[in-house]
């Protein structure tokens, strides 16, 4: 197969001045994009800013001979995200591609957590990439194009001890995600969500207490970690980013080496004309059976309807 390039193409990647995000940001120029890095700088809970995270991984990108411009601009706030797209479209004359990627991390225990924190986390993941998306809409509508990759995490469907918050803001971004993709579709817009496995600044103390809860030796754990570079989750982002992908609403876990869909199934369950609380404790191994689960749409509630 050949290679999926971008030339002539314009991306921006939120979040793109270190760990995840830089390997996206790397990946789309070397393969002809040309990018904005956009990076607010601020630390793993939110406070700070800097400009030189996305300064440097633009220099980074030059010196490879690729096109890129930093935007040093917080995606929580709605005229700054804009500004993003603006710099885009301002700088390479048009856009194409988003990526969602910037995010914050603040790990406790839920009794802990304050209702500031799950604000905290709404407001950069779940309104940041919103904020971003309806700026470069617009964009996408003009053009007839447009690609749309977020990022939400395996602890919105697993569940993970302490990430509460932040599990909740990443599933607002997946019901975004889904929701957006039915209506873009008939636009030529398709939008698609990654839910890396990487070892980074934001999951390093995480990580530190899950050694801890599970009494897990740190050598495993260095072992592990070391197995979940960021860069390794670019290629999926690269190729739901590119033209030729033609899927739309999914959702690829990506790390370590390897890409899989991650999906809510709904199982064939139990359908009876007067369903009672009894009925479904007599049948639950039926009802959570997943032989023959499938990907729920919409389409189901209209053939689960009773005829008259």
């Amino acid at each position: 197969m050949s290679e999926l390039r971008f030339d002539g193409r314009v991306a921006i990647v939120t979040g793109a001045g270190r760990g995840i995000g830089r390997g996206h940001a790397l990946l789309l120029a070397q393969k002809g994009a040309r990018v904005v890095v956009a990076d607010y700088g601020v630390d793993p809970a939110g406070g700070g800013t800097s400009s030189l995270p996305a300064d440097q991984v633009v220099q980074e990108i030059k010196d490879a001979g690729g096109e890129a411009v930093a935007c040093c601009a917080s995606v929580a706030e709605e005229r700054s995200a804009a500004s993003i797209v603006e710099t885009a479209v301002d700088t390479f004359g048009r856009l194409d591609i988003v990526v969602n990627n910037a995010g914050i991390h603040d790990p406790a225990d839920f009794e802990e957590l304050s209702l500031d924190q799950f604000r905290a986390m709404l407001d950069v993941h779940f309104y940041g990439a919103l904020y971003v998306i309806r700026a470069a809409w617009p964009h996408f509508r003009s053009a007839g194009y447009g690609r749309i990759v977020n990022t939400v995490s395996e602890a919105m469907l697993g569940g993970v001890s302490g990430l509460t918050s932040y599990a909740s803001a990443k599933g607002a971004v997946y019901g975004l995600t889904r929701n957006l993709a039915t209506e873009g579709l008939a636009r030529g817009i398709r939008v698609n969500a990654v839910a890396p496995r990487a070892y980074t600044r934001l999951s390093a103390d995480h990580c530190d207490s899950l050694s801890n809860l599970y009494g897990l030796p740190p050598e495993k754990i260095e072992q592990v970690n070391a197995s979940m570079p960021p860069e390794l989750c670019a290629p999926a982002v690269a190729y739901l980013a590119h033209e030729q992908c033609q899927l739309n609403g999914e959702v690829l876990q990506v790390g370590m080496g390897g890409v899989a869909r991650m999906a809510f199934v709904a199982t064939k369950g139990l359908r009876e004309g007067s369903l009672t609380a009894e009925s479904i404790a007599a049948n639950i191994d039926r009802v959570l059976d997943l032989d023959s689960a499938s990907v729920p749409s919409t389409d189901d509630i209209f053939s689960a309807a009773p005829s008259k």
